[in-house]
């Protein structure tokens, strides 16, 4: 599985950015699917992830009521819409897919990984 992000940009604090990742191919929909970012001089860390269905998912506490983590199986997109941003978000954000069919907040849970999109937001 080949993985694009995509839709990153220059933001102001309060605004919103929806950012794509798309998959090489739709056996994707069998994969947990998440996003994860990584500021400058810090680690990745997670984001947000929805399993296979997007029946379950899971956000970081700093996102909840922000972001909203979303899949189309139909297209191979998995989708990150961010609202209410801040500066804090500010990051290269990546998708990755799981190597089971739910998400999960740990880095080694992901078999393939997205080249990364960046987001700015400023204040």
């Amino acid at each position: 599985v080949q993985l694009q992000a995509s839709g990153g940009g220059l933001v102001q604090a309060g605004g919103s950015l929806k950012i794509s990742c798309a998959a090489s191919r739709r056996t994707f929909s069998n994969n947990g699917m998440g996003w994860f970012r990584q500021a400058p001089g810090k680690g990745r860390e997670f984001v947000a992830a929805t399993s296979w269905n997007a029946g379950s998912t899971i956000y970081t506490d700093s996102v909840k009521g922000r972001f909203t983590i979303s899949r189309d199986n139909a297209k191979s997109m998995v989708y990150l819409q961010m609202n209410s941003l801040k500066p804090e978000d500010t990051a290269v954000y990546y998708c990755a897919a799981a190597r089971r069919a739910y998400g999960s907040r740990s880095l080694d849970d992901y078999q393939y990984w997205g080249q990364g999109t960046q987001v700015t937001v400023s204040s």
